[in-house]
């Protein structure tokens, strides 16, 4: 990933509070058919050997077959996003030079895929994935909300999947590169454009968060 030095991330908290609070990502496969891509919604796990991604998915993907030969997984987060107008910046008015960008937050996870068909692996996957995302909610649901019977057959359908986390980079490409002034413009027209998560994030980098 090409990352100039004012845009890179290597605090491993700031990465896995990417990961868990945008976890659906893009799992990228290369195979026989060439590169694969499916958007797959992961777990992070840490363990005494490493961080670890878990995840499931349909057995009936076509992706199965290149994750079952693969040396290596590309598994892409991204975060929040925003188009940037030259119209925010204070140097508009005094020379002109400006031009738009995109900003944005994205991790990029590498290593080697492993299918799992255990289920009681799969039964613990799904719950953990479930609970993370029905937190917080009034009357959250559990997976032993639904018969026994039909949670089974939805488990002979998938296949688990882990990787070990052998390489991660992280890019925060969010004004860093921009005068002071230039940055406040940013985070009041994001705010104005209800793009409320990415001025929060242009916001944090301003205060060397």
């Amino acid at each position: 990933m090409y990352t100039p030095p004012a845009f890179e991330e290597a605090r491993p908290e700031r990465l896995r509070d990417l990961i868990r609070g945008y976890p659906l990502a893009t799992l990228v496969t290369a195979g026989p058919g060439g590169l694969t891509a499916n958007l797959v919604p992961f777990v992070l796990a840490e363990t005494e050997g490493g961080d670890v991604l878990r995840a499931h998915m349909a057995r009936a993907n076509d992706q199965v077959a290149s994750l079952r030969e693969a040396a290596e997984a590309l598994v892409i987060f991204q975060g929040p996003q925003a188009y940037i107008t030259p119209s925010w910046y204070e140097t508009k008015k005094v020379h002109g030079r400006v031009v738009p960008t995109w900003n944005y937050v994205v991790v990029q996870v590498w290593g080697k895929p492993q299918l799992i068909a255990e289920p009681d692996w799969l039964m613990a996957q799904i719950d953990h994935l479930t609970r993370n995302q029905e937190a917080g909610r009034s009357e959250p649901w559990a997976v032993t909300d639904a018969p026994e019977s039909y949670i089974a057959s939805q488990l002979h359908a998938i296949v688990g999947l882990e990787i070990p986390v052998a390489r991660i980079e992280g890019k925060w490409k969010v004004s860093q590169n921009q005068p002071e002034p230039n940055r406040q413009g940013v985070i009041r027209g994001l705010r104005e454009a209800a793009a409320e998560d990415m001025a929060a994030v242009v916001a944090d980098s301003v205060r060397g968060v």
